[in-house]
């Protein structure tokens, strides 16, 4: 094969853009090469390599390949109260939130309070309480297992003084969970007081239940 070698090639009036009909190959290049200019061909551009960039501009609606940042966002809560003891779990009345929320992604299953989730993955969950009763303290604990429900462990855990001050009272919780295995990890939320205690739900509102948001790969 021969070659040729010039230092430019430029347009017959010195300006003019000079086409190539069958492409163009460029390479092997060292250090740092810059291109002073625009390249439009209505076939595509392959890099075999890393293709680095200051910026990127226009329109990405075609680009595909491309994974979001949050690919599952999920909220459940209890419609009617759940009336419970120390260690029951809050198991009836869930459902999946409708009011001015919209789910991302596959979302949580649910049953009698026992979750399981969609795809392994690193999450957030938040769990938000409304409590009332005679119970001096109150509050959950999220609990998760990862033998399919055989044995649970702590995940979060919060509870609220209810004597101070009389009415409902209020508890938020969060943790960051690793699901490793969706076959085998479950999460339910359990009752933590010393007397029996409404942990209260309303079908038109959240004020017992959990959210979940997938943040990334495991």
């Amino acid at each position: 094969m021969s070659e040729i070698r010039v230092t430019s090639v430029v347009g017959e009036n010195g300006g003019d853009r000079v086409g190539l009909t069958t492409g163009l190959t460029v390479g092997p290049l060292t250090g740092t090469t810059g291109i002073g200019a625009t390249i439009s061909h209505p076939g595509h551009a392959q890099f075999a390599g890393v293709c680095t960039a200051t910026s990127f501009v226009g329109s990405g609606a075609n680009l595909t390949g491309l994974t979001s940042g949050i690919t599952m966002v999920d909220q459940w809560r209890i419609t009617n109260d759940n009336n419970k003891t120390n260690d029951q779990v809050i198991d009836s009345n869930w459902e999946r939130s409708d009011t001015f929320f919209a789910q991302i992604g596959t979302g949580m299953s649910q049953s009698s309070g026992v979750f399981t989730f969609p795809q392994t993955g690193i999450y957030l969950v938040l769990a938000q309480l409304q409590m009332n009763g005679s119970a001096s303290y109150a509050g959950v604990s999220v609990e998760v297992s990862t033998d399919s429900g055989g044995s649970y462990g702590g995940f979060t855990y919060g509870y609220q003084n209810m004597s101070t001050v009389g009415g409902y009272h209020h508890l938020g919780l969060h943790g960051i969970c690793d699901i490793a295995n969706v076959s085998t990890h479950r999460l339910r939320m359990l009752a933590v007081n010393n007397a029996s205690t409404q942990y209260s739900g309303n079908t038109n509102n959240y004020r017992c239940g959990m959210t979940f948001i997938r943040l990334g790969d495991t």
